[in-house]
């Protein structure tokens, strides 16, 4: 991922995981809440294997309760122009506990030593965070202090041009505010209640001058793994290593050593996979501790002016690591690469996009004779420039969408890029402001995507359950999950500039007295891109983000009997929460 750069309406409902918790699976129980089941039966839900796509990402799923929130009275709509419908025995999926991960880069302070911004993390509860961060991951030496990289890295790097540049490292060892050390890294994992996801250095392999770079670069991974000491599950061998802008993509073959090729091949990669992830299971099965290592893959179908290692990667990487690889890494920017998208276009993209990666992924795995992995999605945004679509509502709305998708189509990790960028005019993928002058935004501001993925995390239950829309419906995106805690929670997404009434029915589902609801919307323009939301009402003090506290903003609740009626103002979001008798 460059430093420089690089919308989704969920209807998600929060349902109870076992409909009736001292009833055997598929008993019948009568049911007659309004907006539940009036059928006068209950079909209890059971729920399906889990999908080889999702695999160990399962491990650490746990059953998930919500609890009611101070709320003010609302009045549902007389009637309603759309009727959504899901069926909370019909369970799509358990839902992984590794779907709301992000980013960290080492260029965004030492984290530790920013209050707000902790706060705010504890708050979004993103439970996984990458690290080091993107291309960066290929120049760094994790245990070394500025300026001590090890005698057999090169002071020069080849660019994809065969020029010589300066290597420009970055140390896990630097201390200084403007950068974070690995040992801030863990120590805000620690005070944020996250898990790690650790990208290892790659490009080292390629562009180390010893006699075996290959071995230099799998004992500096395994050193790292002896540090963590069990405490981090996920590894990454490499990041975009396929990439022209990648350390490592072209080397100097005069001083190479080990008579690598001077550009990176799929192959290639995984027979240096294969080497360093070895040494990284040995160095963990020596301290007693399982480690998971990732091998990573392109998502989509080289076009046809791609570069040679692309059109070849997915083939040389299954054919070398596909069997050892514990799962596959893809990154996603959804949108054209560099082009001023529309809303519409933004928030198209994470259906479309999201189903074409994983019909991908599984037709070139079937292609090449690879066994199916758990898949990772360790990098996501957007590429939209020029109308600061990365800061918007709308990034917020596509993020809501991802997330519904990636689980419709049986991901199982996402980490979205990232916590702090650079404004550079708004095209800035960072979920917080770091305070630039030109952003008009103080330090950590938090932008309005990080609304969105809260309520998304307070409203998402632990299993998905089916949910269905009127075959004429193109504006609505539904997600419907349900809770332990016998909570059914409902997501909406309206992508139309225009207002949107819809009904729910939940079948299979006795509803209790009172159902509570947030409602996203954007600032000035909303059928546009705005740099503020609102949630019911709330907004920001300054020109950008949302309410200064978000865990403060009352709901808005109606009683059962009244039906489940919204009214869904336009390019809006609305989280909901219906209690179960």
């Amino acid at each position: 991922m460059k430093i420089t750069a690089r919308g989704i309406c969920i209807l998600s409902i929060i349902c109870c995981a076992s409909i009736a918790c001292n009833k055997k699976s598929g008993e019948r129980v009568n049911g007659n809440g309004d907006g539940g089941d009036t059928t006068g039966t209950v079909v209890l839900p059971q729920d399906p294997a889990t999908a080889a796509t999702i695999g160990l990402f399962m491990d650490g799923w746990k059953e998930k309760s919500f609890t009611a929130p101070a709320f003010e009275e609302k009045a549902p709509p007389a009637a309603a122009q759309v009727a959504i419908t899901a069926d909370v025995a019909k369970v799509l999926t358990k839902i992984p506990p590794t779907m709301l991960g992000n980013n960290t880069n080492i260029y965004m302070t030492q984290m530790v030593t920013e209050p707000r911004l902790l706060q705010q993390l504890q708050q979004l509860q993103p439970r996984l965070l990458r690290f080091p961060g993107g291309n960066l991951s290929s120049v760094f030496f994790w245990n070394a202090a500025p300026g001590n990289a090890p005698s057999d890295a090169p002071a020069q790097l080849t660019d994809a041009e065969g020029k010589t540049m300066p290597a420009g490292y970055w140390f896990g060892g630097n201390t200084a505010g403007w950068t974070m050390s690995t040992a801030n890294y863990y120590n805000m994992l620690q005070q944020t209640g996250s898990e790690g996801v650790i990208t290892i250095n790659y490009g080292y392999a390629r562009y180390g001058t010893g006699p075996d770079p290959v071995a230099a670069a799998a004992h500096l991974a395994a050193e790292w793994v002896r540090y963590d000491k069990g405490r981090t599950r996920y590894w990454e061998i490499g990041n975009e290593s396929n990439g022209t802008w990648q350390a490592g993509y072209r080397i100097n073959p005069a001083a190479n050593k080990d008579g690598q090729p001077e550009i990176v091949t799929g192959e290639l990669y995984g027979r240096h996979w294969r080497v360093m992830a070895d040494s990284m299971r040995k160095a963990a099965a020596a301290l007693g501790h399982t480690i998971f290592i990732g091998a990573q893959l392109l998502e989509h179908d080289p076009p046809t002016w791609a570069t040679a290692t692309d059109k070849k990667w997915n083939e040389g990487v299954l054919k070398e690591a596909g069997a050892s690889a514990d799962y596959y890494i893809v990154h996603s920017y959804y949108t054209p690469y560099n082009t001023n998208s529309n809303p519409p276009e933004v928030l198209a993209s994470a259906e479309t996009v999201t189903k074409a990666m994983m019909e991908y992924l599984k037709t070139t795995i079937q292609r090449h004779g690879a066994p199916t992995r758990p898949v990772a999605l360790t990098e996501w945004n957007i590429f939209a420039v020029g109308s600061q679509q990365m800061v918007s509502q709308v990034a917020g709305m596509h993020a809501v969408l991802v997330i519904g998708e990636l689980l419709r189509n049986g991901f199982g990790m996402a980490c979205r890029w990232d916590l702090a960028n650079a404004w550079e005019n708004g095209n800035d993928h960072g979920l917080f402001s770091q305070g630039e002058g030109a952003s008009g935004e103080v330090k950590w501001n938090a932008r309005p995507a990080f609304f969105y993925l809260y309520y998304l995390q307070k409203c998402l239950g632990n299993r998905l359950v089916e949910t269905t829309l009127p075959a004429s419906n193109h504006n609505i995106n539904a997600y419907t999950t349900t809770f332990s805690s016998g909570h059914a929670g409902v997501a909406i997404v309206n992508r139309a500039a225009t207002v949107q009434t819809v009904s729910l029915n939940l079948k299979n589902f006795k509803a209790g007295e009172r159902y509570y609801w947030y409602e996203l919307t954007g600032g000035e323009g909303v059928s546009h891109f705005s740099r503020k939301v609102f949630i019911n009402g709330s907004g920001p003090s300054g020109i950008a983000g949302g309410p200064e506290d978000a865990g403060k903003v009352k709901a808005w609740s109606a009683r059962t009997k009244d039906g489940l009626r919204f009214a869904l103002p336009p390019m809006s979001v609305v989280f909901i929460v219906v209690e179960r008798q």
